[in-house]
């Protein structure tokens, strides 16, 4: 079987996207069945050396940092995306001439022309349901692309059932066209000692178990500003053990939540880390005392998992699919009401018997989702269309 992987979510930092289709890129070709993968880029193919390493491969894969810059300068701009849409479409079409009968997926959300079975994954349907939490020129490109891609599709995979159920409901999708498979959690996201930990930390001025995490995108549904205003009602003396430390890419929409930084950070209990590289985020997540995540709305969740997989107890928000992530292994809150979240909070980081049985509950659920787990479903997919 031929399977053709687009591969333009893949640029720095990843997000969530971003890792799921670099997981794709990097393990399909091990997968039994799989005779062959080309890998399309926003503009033409990616070369990957034949049997490359998971490493090498990620490094062929991954786009510079100068086009992560300006792809995200571009997608702001209204006349950007009309013109993207009408040029990309042309010059897709022209270079899946000869792809015939390959297996195409998309692993985010757009389909191309092209002569053969086709796959798209839909994260999330945030910009139809919160569409005010979105750039108006995001908003422009899914009325051009997401329902006609919705047409092209022969299958469509969701993150997870949430998600499965609101596209079938929202866009009348038949059941049958759509599979929910479950994100994956990479092995270096584990349980490690306090020896391990220090050189890492220290050089962000952390402390193993000192200090309560959250990783997002500085965007309005992630409710960051919420959660730093919950933050500010613990007592000081808890505030000062603990300290928010905040992870996160550039987003938009995003002055409300750099504004609540910025008092925190002036408070003195809130870090803002920004970007941290790679290979420092595992250590990053098993050092923390807690995770909170209290988005209004996901595709998956994912910081949510990898933080079960550390070890790290985790407050998640009861809404779309975080429960369904969580698997009854973590505390939910809404994220609506500020006074329950700083409750929550304070149990997060206080209620040891909660914390123990917390822990041990979410190294079971992280076990049972993994990346490879998440490939081998989707390589079954593929072969009741080829």
């Amino acid at each position: 079987m031929q399977v053709i992987l687009a591969v333009d979510a893949i640029f720095p930092p990843l997000t969530g996207i971003g890792r799921y289709a670099l997981e794709l890129a990097t393990r399909l070709p091990r997968q039994p069945g799989i005779d062959g993968v080309r890998y399309l880029g926003m503009w033409g193919w990616v070369q990957v050396p034949v049997l490359a390493e998971p490493r090498a491969a990620s490094a062929a894969l991954t786009a510079p940092v100068w086009y992560a810059w300006f792809r995200r300068t571009m997608a702001r701009q209204r006349w950007a995306v009309d013109v993207y849409d009408v040029v990309s479409e042309r010059w897709r079409r022209r270079l899946l001439r000869g792809t015939r009968g390959a297996v195409f997926h998309s692993p985010n959300y757009f389909l191309p022309e092209h002569d053969g079975p086709r796959i798209a994954t839909v994260h999330d349907l945030s910009i139809y349901r919160y569409p005010e939490m979105h750039p108006s020129a995001s908003r422009r490109y899914f009325e051009h692309a997401f329902e006609r891609s919705l047409r092209r599709a022969d299958a469509l995979i969701t993150d997870s059932e949430a998600v499965r159920q609101e596209l079938i409901a929202d866009f009348g999708v038949a059941p049958e066209r759509v599979t929910a498979i479950h994100l994956g959690v990479d092995a270096s996201f584990h349980p490690r000692s306090d020896e391990e930990l220090r050189p890492t930390l220290a050089r962000h001025g952390l402390q193993p178990g000192g200090y309560l995490l959250s990783v997002a995108t500085l965007e309005p549904r992630k409710k960051l500003d919420r959660l730093i205003a919950a933050y500010a009602q613990l007592p000081e003396a808890l505030r000062r053990n603990y300290p928010l430390v905040l992870i996160g890419a550039p987003g938009w929409l995003d002055g409300p939540i750099k504004a609540a930084i910025e008092r925190g950070r002036a408070a003195g209990w809130l870090r803002f880390l920004g970007y941290v590289p790679e290979a420092e985020l595992p250590l990053v997540y098993a050092g923390a005392r807690a995770l909170a995540m209290i988005s209004i709305y996901e595709g998956f969740g994912l910081p949510v998992l990898e933080a079960m997989a550390s070890g790290v107890p985790v407050l998640t928000s009861n809404r779309s699919c975080l429960p369904e992530v969580a698997g009854g292994a973590a505390l939910l809150v809404d994220p609506d009401h500020a006074d329950d979240v700083a409750r929550r909070l304070a149990q997060l980081l206080t209620d040891e018997q909660w914390r123990s049985h917390a822990a041990a509950a979410g190294l079971t659920r992280a076990a049972g989702l993994s990346w490879d787990r998440c490939v081998r479903r989707t390589v079954d997919l593929y072969t009741i269309l080829a």
